[in-house]
């Protein structure tokens, strides 16, 4: 794992910074592989990120967007990650429909849909089961809980290492999942973390020794590179 920490001015620097990532790793995903597949996150912080990259001109059917965990929820429904998406950057620029690989939340039954995203991943990218194959960019927030993705603080969750998606918990809400071990085949993880709220909970994963089970942003240690972009408020009290 290549682990790199940056502390931006702000959250508008953040988004810059996160952007030109992204950029460059997509020129290099689609010299390499003809293709660019990124897992989003929802929350707040990213969105002006997915707004930045639908203002770009790129290859649009070269890229292929997924998410990291949804809210069961319609995706018409106001806390859908996919309909933030849809609004701040998918909806505006010329993605074939067919590159939009939602998470199913429409069967009434969480581990059913999860169970139909599995499959559905394991299809696009040609891997067996008890495979991860590596996506690009994998998007993530953290909660001032240090939660990621619908990874929540001893959930069922933490323990799934044998599948790509799983049915996370959140006050009794149920989301579906990537699950860690998926997440830590990423080529790229990116976490985006802002505001002075997040300072406790980075201070335990950064921590030398802290509970990965009630610290679930400490299980992602991915094959690739781990970066983790904060703003100022965050990051004020990581030592360089």
């Amino acid at each position: 794992m290549n682990k790199t920490v940056e502390v931006l001015p702000d959250l508008s620097t953040l988004v810059a910074r996160a952007l030109d990532l992204i950029l460059s790793k997509l020129e290099t995903a689609i010299q390499e592989r003809g293709q660019f597949t990124i897992a989003l996150s929802g929350g707040s912080t990213p969105k002006p990120l997915y707004e930045a990259i639908g203002n770009q001109n790129l290859p649009w059917d070269k890229i292929h967007v997924f998410w990291g965990d949804e809210r069961y929820v319609p995706p018409d429904h106001p806390d859908s990650n996919e309909l933030m998406a849809r609004r701040a950057w998918l909806d505006r620029v010329a993605i074939p429909a067919a590159n939009i690989h939602a998470v199913p939340t429409l069967s009434g039954n969480p581990s059913v849909d999860a169970a139909k995203y599995n499959q559905h991943l394991q299809e696009f990218f040609h891997s067996a089961p008890g495979q991860f194959p590596a996506l690009d960019v994998i998007l993530l927030g953290m909660g001032d809980d240090a939660h990621t993705a619908s990874l929540f603080p001893h959930t069922e969750a933490l323990k799934v290492s044998d599948r790509l998606i799983t049915v996370g918990n959140k006050d009794d809400h149920p989301r579906i999942t990537f699950t860690y071990p998926f997440i830590n085949a990423g080529r790229s993880v990116i976490f985006l973390a802002a505001g002075a709220n997040k300072r406790p909970a980075l201070a335990q994963v950064f921590a030398p020794v802290a509970d990965d089970l009630t610290y679930p942003s400490r299980l992602i240690k991915p094959k690739g590179e781990l970066l983790w972009l904060l703003d100022a408020a965050a990051g004020l009290e990581l030592k360089p």
